[in-house]
């Protein structure tokens, strides 16, 4: 027997971003949820400005997707940036460093730019902190908190931040809901 949950809660406003340019930053597993939000900005292109994304993952071994991403390197409708912690086997030819290394390489306006961005806590503090420097607005700047969220419905109380609970007010989240709930990313 196989059970199907979902969606729940809101997804990324995706009408918001059109005919701005999107940095789509991923850590890690952070990539799940964020490609759909590359596939569907790749499929509905003249809808969009550049699209950039930037991943990063401890070793290149462990990269989600990392053939299919692998793959979209040399599209010119994409600036796909990949990144790997360390390469201890040697064999890995794209960058080696931190995620957050990855913005020296990447062409960004952030006046006219939206920011989707997921992975550990540590990828959304550093991350966060960036585009901020950057010059980032904070309603651009989209985060994806689907690991808090456990039953789904706002039931359990798994993923309540103060009175929000990302399974339903989320799991997308602008920086500025962040504010008000630091505890949220």
């Amino acid at each position: 027997m196989v059970g199907i949950r979902g969606p729940y809660g809101n997804g990324f406003p995706i009408d918001r971003i059109e005919g701005h340019d999107l940095l789509i930053a991923a850590g890690g597993l952070g990539m799940a949820p964020l490609r759909s939000l590359l596939w569907w900005t790749l499929d509905h292109q003249e809808r969009y400005g550049r699209v950039t994304l930037m991943y990063g993952a401890r070793q290149p071994e462990t990269m989600l997707f990392r053939d299919e991403l692998v793959s979209l390197t040399g599209r010119s409708d994409l600036d796909c940036l990949l990144t790997g912690d360390e390469d201890p086997g040697g064999e890995w030819s794209g960058h080696i460093g931190l995620l957050p290394s990855l913005f020296d390489h990447a062409r960004i306006e952030p006046s006219r730019t939206f920011a989707a961005v997921c992975g550990p806590p540590i990828v959304f503090h550093i991350i966060l902190e960036k585009l901020l420097d950057l010059g980032f607005t904070k309603d651009r700047i989209l985060m994806s908190l689907e690991r808090r969220m456990k039953c789904g419905v706002g039931k359990c109380g798994h993923c309540s931040v103060g009175y929000r609970y990302t399974c339903v007010h989320g799991p997308i989240f602008t920086y500025w809901d962040a504010i008000n709930l630091p505890e949220l990313v």
